[in-house]
């Protein structure tokens, strides 16, 4: 299904190489094998690159564990390219890049640059404006795809039913919790989500307005606006949860893949964060009353943000380097 798709986007790729300096492979849990998703997609662009003759740096990126053959082929194209620059987000992602290339090169451990949400949001704004308590957004996710998509065993995913999602919902809400339901912008998300609605106890719910859908995020911008109307977040999705977190909004992890927890890791809220067994209805409000109330350490937070950006920093010396282009600039 990829294949042809791809020939077409190497054409334009290889224009906008040509047009470059070098290239940047960043951000996202992109060195992981889900059906040859993005092994594909990479290797693709590493031919490019390799043709090219122009430099790579991998910035800031997840590594998973389990890779088949054909996406280990896949990237270790990346040993035939020049490399200005390796790293990963996190300690996790560490030990799987070194599994999976021992010989090297060895990255740098920076930081996640989604952090950085912080800084494309208003801030100041965001500050003045006033949250109600009390009303927990529930990032949704398909059953389906973390089932399909999960980086361990099934018995570590919470929340892996519709079931089990209005058994949550319910319990908050008995607790005085209003919800808000939202997607990080899948698709297949936001239709569960409506199927969730189209229950007969949450279209209740819905009708005496304890419980509301967020319309899908269409830009990142989107998903910071939902983020930043919610007082705390639940959520399988690390994007959400690193968001919520640049953005001081007080969030609870669910387990379905190691990334979730090695992110609360590294940021120091591994109380935030359940998975399997652990994360019944009961433990999940809990939790996100705790959150809540507690807040997230504004000095803590500041220094992952500001660790973020220097992050930013040390790929621009790398790539600050590069020799000068054919037009002198």
């Amino acid at each position: 299904m990829l294949g042809s798709k791809l020939d077409d986007l190497a054409k334009d790729w290889s224009i906008k190489i040509e047009n470059a300096d070098a290239i940047v492979v960043g951000g996202g849990n992109l060195f992981q094998d889900d059906d040859l998703n993005f092994p594909l997609k990479i290797g693709k662009l590493f031919d490019c690159v390799r043709k090219s003759g122009k430099p790579l740096a991998i910035y800031s990126v997840g590594v998973s564990n389990n890779w088949s053959p054909e996406a280990r082929e896949l990237f270790g194209k990346i040993c035939h390219i020049q490399l200005l620059h390796v790293s990963v987000r996190d300690n996790l992602a560490l030990k799987n890049w070194r599994r999976h290339f021992p010989s090297g090169p060895s990255p740098l451990v920076l930081v996640d640059p989604g952090l950085l949400a912080y800084n494309s949001a208003d801030s100041s704004s965001a500050v003045l404006k006033k949250i109600p308590r009390s009303l927990v957004g529930i990032c949704v996710t398909d059953p389906v795809i973390l089932q399909r998509h999960a980086g361990g065993s099934s018995t570590d995913i919470a929340l892996k039913s519709a079931r089990e999602y209005s058994a949550v919902i319910k319990h908050l809400i008995e607790e005085g919790y209003r919800i808000r339901l939202f997607c990080n912008g899948a698709r297949e998300d936001q239709a569960f989500a409506k199927r969730l609605l189209s229950e007969k106890l949450l279209q209740n719910y819905k009708a005496e307005n304890w419980i509301t859908l967020a319309v899908r995020p269409q830009r990142p911008e989107d998903l910071v606006d939902i983020i930043q109307s919610v007082s705390v977040v639940l959520a399988h999705r690390l994007h959400a949860c690193i968001a919520a977190y640049a953005l001081a909004i007080p969030h609870v992890g669910l387990g379905w893949d190691p990334k979730v927890e090695s992110f609360f890791q590294i940021v120091g809220r591994d109380s935030f964060f359940a998975g399997g067994l652990e994360a019944t209805p009961v433990r999940l409000a809990c939790l996100v009353k705790k959150a809540e109330d507690d807040g997230i350490g504004h000095a803590s937070r500041l220094a992952m943000v500001a660790a973020a950006a220097a992050g930013i920093q040390t790929l621009y010396e790398h790539l600050y380097h590069l020799p000068p282009r054919h037009d002198g600039t």
